[in-house]
């Protein structure tokens, strides 16, 4: 007969599976950030190309025209191109670093303006258009590039709500009662079937069907992981949807004081 496992050894397995448990959630967190980065690759070779299509044909004016006044308007439409695709640039590559889970203050307006620079495109091609409503508000604790990923997996779900196009509205605001930073994605989509609500931020539960048409979406992992580092950053994160009429994702940080 097999002896019963005594409290110590108990003890010392469920440290082992838990560390393993950790690891495996860190290894998933890696994928679905590579993942994203992945999904924004197309965009983002796009953006570079209508870039230094306006560099070139401004450079070409520039080489064509000896006056100064349609050489400084080249000048200026190269620098801010330039300026522009090195912004780019450094939003990807913080993205995709696997930098360590310190966190620093961050400006939430400031963060959300960078990943909207990705998407634009995207949200251009699907006729999606933004509608920013940002007050002036608190910074927060955070791991940029953490939250970076949590705002490409709700904007990229957003606009798969809407594949004719429509509105998507972003609201960051300060709750100085609750001292609570507040962002919130709202869309005008399909909507998510009340049923569904309970479980849609459960690992591998997915409201649809695969991937779409772009090759995103479909796996049931972006919204856990979304929730997942929400709360890492001591916030709150919960999901109003009527079917037929939209969704909104509605996400709480705790200001630094």
């Amino acid at each position: 007969m097999v002896e019963a496992m005594s409290e110590s050894q108990w003890n010392q397995e469920r440290k082992e599976l838990l560390e393993r448990i950790a690891i495996l959630e860190e290894r998933l967190e890696r994928v679905q950030q590579l993942t994203a980065v992945g999904e924004l690759a197309s965009t983002t070779t796009h953006e570079f190309n209508n870039i230094l299509t306006t560099i070139l044909n401004y450079a070409k004016m520039g080489m064509r025209h000896a006056d100064a006044q349609t050489r400084d308007k080249a000048f200026g439409k190269i620098l801010d191109a330039a300026t522009r695709a090195a912004k780019v640039t450094s939003t990807v590559l913080g993205l995709a670093r696997n930098r360590k889970p310190g966190m620093e203050p961050t400006d939430l307006v400031s963060l959300t303006n960078d990943v909207l620079l990705l998407l634009e495109r995207e949200m251009n091609k699907y006729r999606v258009s933004v509608e920013k409503n940002f007050e002036q508000v608190p910074e927060i604790n955070a791991n940029g590039n953490q939250i970076q990923q949590v705002l490409v997996n709700l904007l990229i779900n957003a606009r798969q709500a809407m594949p004719d196009g429509g509105r998507l509205i972003l609201k960051i605001s300060y709750d100085p009662a609750a001292k609570m930073v507040q962002l919130s994605v709202r869309d005008f989509g399909c909507g998510i079937p009340a049923e569904r609500l309970p479980r849609i931020f459960d690992s591998f539960y997915t409201t649809k069907e695969g991937p779409d048409a772009s090759g995103k979406g479909g796996t049931g992992l972006g919204l856990s992981l979304c929730k997942s580092v929400v709360e890492r950053h001591h916030g709150k994160i919960r999901v109003d949807s009527t079917l037929g009429k939209g969704t909104m994702f509605t996400l709480k940080f705790p200001a630094l004081e």
